[in-house]
């Protein structure tokens, strides 16, 4: 079974260094070995770093950017914000992180979409959203956190969408687009906490999605609802 890959400084250098190809070469092993000469390696050290080749490379390059992006959360002062506005913070700084990789980012999509990358997509949509759920304090352990994670993927990958063709002066667009896709899960949340006791049909989806992610993912990185203490 697939399993992702951990932090390790070899594999950040590569990465970064590939980052620079990936406009002409794709997420490929060509843009992959012209990293490793770039930054003093062997073609075969950097096939060794990247075993599953360019959807290896493209997850951890989703993760590389969960990583930055929680860094970032831990600095910022989200104490006086109110949810939906720490969760536009940490979408905005996710997406502004990566603005000088915008093609890199579109180009990783058509990667992800091929017939058997499914999982390597559902671990680094749901590794986002559950860091971002994490950073901005959740402490859900009933059957909200399925539901959070599932409605801010939406709204994640949306937005992703939609910045990936934006051409507004400082991505202003698209932090409209954000802020109205934020106000509608709220309205949904507060719906549902009306029908506390309502499932929706997509609970045993939403449990398979997590299950999915965690399946590949370092256990101590990719968390499910925690037991009240």
């Amino acid at each position: 079974m697939w399993r992702a890959l951990p932090p390790d400084e070899t594999r950040d250098r590569l990465l970064l260094a590939a980052l620079a190809h990936v406009p002409f070469d794709g997420w490929s092993e060509t843009a992959l070995a012209a990293a490793a000469v770039d930054i003093g390696l062997e073609p075969e050290e950097a096939r060794h770093a990247f075993p599953g080749g360019a959807v290896a490379l493209v997850t951890y390059h989703a993760a590389y950017a969960d990583r930055r992006m929680e860094e970032a959360l831990k600095e910022a002062d989200l104490a006086e914000l109110r949810v939906r506005e720490r969760i536009a913070r940490a979408v905005h700084i996710r997406l502004e992180q990566n603005a000088a990789h915008r093609e890199a980012i579109r180009a990783a999509l058509p990667v992800l979409v091929q017939p058997g990358n499914g999982p390597h997509a559902l671990y680094s949509l749901y590794r986002t959203v559950d860091v971002i759920w994490f950073a901005v304090g959740d402490k859900s352990t009933d059957f909200g956190f399925y539901t959070k994670r599932a409605l801010l993927a939406g709204v994640y990958l949306s937005t992703l969408l939609y910045w990936l063709n934006d051409g507004s002066e400082d991505s202003q667009a698209t932090w409209g687009f954000l802020d109205r896709r934020i106000a509608d899960v709220m309205r949904i949340q507060t719906a549902r906490g009306r029908f506390a006791r309502f499932r929706p049909p997509g609970a045993e989806l939403l449990r398979r999605l997590r299950e999915a992610a965690r399946a590949a993912a370092d256990p101590m990185r990719t968390r499910g609802p925690r037991s009240p203490a």
